[in-house]
């Protein structure tokens, strides 16, 4: 079994900069290596057959990946002496991040899904380094031991388990200060088998939203609390402070740092309502059918329109921008992530459900209702039954979740509208 504990670090100032530089360093590593990787796909990516016949073929290079690159260290500390002060599992963690940073560029996750074209860090963008390899002895009291770094105090606001032995440690800096995050792991301990069969009373369905974070299969929703429009007059008179700054100068940085740490905040409250509002969900509930979202498909921009001249008309992007930012506020991917990581901490199951048209029909009688978004109540003219839209919603999750009475069938290429019928 494995986990992960963060710990808020207490270094002193000689010991932080000796971080700050060993990020420099590694950002900067991290760039020439990703650069070579650059390098060579551009200049031999093309296959020989698409190249003419009588054109010139010059030697290929050799193809850089982890292993040559790793190897280059040596000639890199010998190059450049002053990379030998930092420890040599941090700099060969540089090569793995570039390694999986070009991988999913180029051919993609488990699942065929490509990510775009990896970026060069920029200063103040690459914020964490690793030791691959620690062990429990370098956890002493209240202070761990960083190789070739010190002593360095940490708040242990929990123990360690027993019998969980220390894997490796990730430095990172945050705006408040540095923290270490530690992978424990304990081979003893079988990973938590889910057997839970979803039945209609063990069972719960939510429709997540923007007016009520969620709405429950029971009737019951729970609000959603908005930090970040809360806080969005505060953060934007702080940036427009930052602005009237002079670039460099100290009073800009104390600024920047006041923004990260209101941000900071923000991110926190949020995850701390997604742990909170889980495990109220997860309290009553063995199985919990969500909706399978694409949130990032649902926060991009509007499409642009044109005019036969080429003009560009009004596309709703000033309206649509609003919606990205409410969506974004609400946290819903990772709100589904921590819910599955909780239920299968616990041995219970998320289920994700097939959203499509489960807005736009009744519950009951499984007609079909149109409604379009700014309409909040489902009054079926055939049933009679008046609810809220969002519960509407999350009882028919539930019932397309247990797959016993219902299924929907998807409106067809000639235009028939969709329509439930019982299997």
């Amino acid at each position: 079994m494995n986990i992960s504990h963060q710990y808020k670090l207490l270094p002193t100032q000689a010991q932080k900069a000796i971080m700050n530089r060993w990020l420099d360093m590694c950002r900067a590593e991290y760039n020439y290596l990703l650069a070579e990787r650059f390098d060579w796909w551009e200049k031999n990516r093309n296959d020989v057959n698409s190249c003419p016949l009588i054109c010139h073929l010059p030697e290929l290079k050799d193809n850089p990946n982890y292993y040559s690159q790793k190897r280059a260290l040596v000639t890199l500390k010998q190059e450049r002496p002053w990379y030998k002060d930092v420890h040599s599992q941090v700099l060969q963690d540089c090569a793995k991040r570039v390694k999986l940073a070009f991988d999913r560029f180029i051919k993609g996750d488990c699942n065929g899904n490509r990510s775009g074209k990896p970026r060069f860090k920029a200063l103040n963008r690459y914020r964490s380094f690793t030791y691959t390899q620690i062990t429990g002895g370098d956890i002493t009291g209240n202070a761990i031991n960083l190789s070739k770094v010190g002593k360095v105090k940490l708040i242990l606001h929990r123990p360690i388990p027993d019998g969980f032995i220390a894997k490796t440690a990730i430095i990172s800096k945050k705006s408040d200060g540095w923290y270490v995050t530690i992978s424990l792991a304990d081979e003893s301990v079988p990973d938590i088998k889910i057997d839970v069969t979803p039945t209609k009373e063990n069972s719960v369905a939510l429709d997540l939203g923007l007016e009520k974070f969620a709405a429950l299969s029971t009737g019951k929703f729970i609000d959603i609390p908005q930090y970040f429009r809360c806080s969005e007059d505060k953060c934007a008179l702080l940036q427009q402070k930052v602005s009237t700054r002079k670039k460099g100068s100290r009073a800009k940085k104390l600024l920047n740092r006041k923004v990260g740490k209101l941000h900071q905040k923000i991110a926190r409250q949020r995850k701390q309502f997604h742990f909170e509002a889980a495990g109220k969900i997860l309290t009553n509930a063995d199985v919990v059918f969500v909706e399978n979202l694409k949130v990032r498909n649902m926060s991009k921009r509007a499409k642009p329109k044109q005019d036969e001249t080429g003009k560009f008309l009004h596309n709703g992007q000033a309206a649509k921008s609003g919606l990205n930012k409410s969506i974004a506020d609400a946290g819903w991917a990772s709100f589904l992530d921590i819910l599955s990581f909780k239920a299968e901490k616990a041995g219970q199951k998320v289920v994700k459900v097939d959203p499509y048209g489960t807005s736009q029909h009744c519950s009951t009688c499984l007609n079909k209702v149109p409604k379009d978004l700014s309409e909040r109540w489902h009054s079926c003219p055939s049933c009679s039954l008046s609810i809220d839209r969002d519960t509407n919603s999350a009882i028919l999750i539930k019932k397309l979740g247990l797959d016993v009475s219902l299924s929907i069938k998807r409106s067809t290429r000639k235009g028939r509208e969709a329509h439930a019928v019982l299997s």
